[in-house]
């Protein structure tokens, strides 16, 4: 079996004492051998460890050991596991196979390149190098700098992209003014794009077509076309109007002021004709 269960000797341990499975067959399953199984059995190897039950761990079944018990030729099978228990990572840098480790420079080359804000440390975690030989090639010293063409990690297989893309976002937010703006707080005007949108163009055709609206501020219905241009002909009838009263005003006050000086003459005239 390629796999093996959860603790193997308390495993061994709890099948040695409660069933009826042969040695080879609990040293297959626990991945130990049949001697150190016999010597759990006779008490003289895991007298202090405590048996572990793999049914109740979900490594094993019922009716798997029934299986077992029946057959002793039969295998026993660890059930697939419900969790995926994550591979521990390796530290240090990263192993670069041996027909690879002449495109590094390559690699590094293309790294300070277009991403000058790695640091040194991340870029031995990417490629598996060195620092002095980060050192000569950004200063461009290396031994071969005029054969080096900058290539992609991620195509050489050097690297993943994942690893690429965290690195250079870990180096992004590390770096002093890098950070992105952030939107200003409180309330602001919407963007052309929002307020010029067909549902607002649709929106405005139907109040055009039902002659009027509703205004969203006031609550009160807006005025339509026909309304000012009712309110504008009033304006004009009482502008004209206004002037016409001025202009006949003075009129009349010297049609008034006509009658008293005419009198005035015909009485100095008849009064001249009357004296002798």
């Amino acid at each position: 079996m390629s796999e093996t269960p959860l603790m193997p000797k308390a495993t061994a341990v709890w099948l040695v004492d409660n069933t009826a499975l042969s040695f080879d067959q609990i040293a297959e399953f626990c991945h130990l051998h049949t001697l150190e199984v016999q010597a759990i059995a006779d008490g003289e190897s895991a007298v202090a460890i405590k048996g572990v039950d793999p049914v109740l761990t979900g490594q094993l079944t019922r009716d798997e050991i029934e299986l077992g018990e029946a057959d002793t030729g039969y295998r026993l099978k660890l059930s697939e596991r419900k969790t995926r228990v994550p591979q521990k990572s390796r530290k240090g840098p990263r192993y670069t196979p041996v027909s690879r480790r002449e495109d590094r420079p390559n690699a590094i080359l293309w790294l300070l390149r277009n991403h000058p804000e790695l640091k040194d440390a991340q870029i031995m975690r990417l490629v598996g190098t060195t620092k002095p030989t980060i050192e000569s090639i950004r200063s461009r010293t290396h031994w071969n700098i005029n054969a080096l063409q900058p290539i992609d990690p991620v195509a050489l297989g050097l690297t993943s992209q994942i690893d690429l893309d965290f690195e250079v976002e870990k180096a992004a937010k590390a770096t002093p003014g890098a950070a992105p703006t952030e939107a200003p707080e409180g309330i602001t005007l919407l963007s052309a794009e929002e307020t010029t949108t067909v549902a607002a163009a649709a929106a405005a055709e139907a109040i055009a077509a039902m002659g009027g609206g509703l205004n969203v501020a006031t609550g009160e219905d807006s005025p339509t076309e026909t309304d000012l241009e009712a309110d504008a002909v009033f304006a004009k009838l009482k502008s004209l109007t206004g002037d016409g009263e001025t202009a006949e005003a003075p009129e009349a006050a010297e049609a008034t002021e006509a009658p008293e000086g005419g009198e005035t003459e015909g009485d100095s005239t008849t009064g001249g004709e009357d004296q002798p």
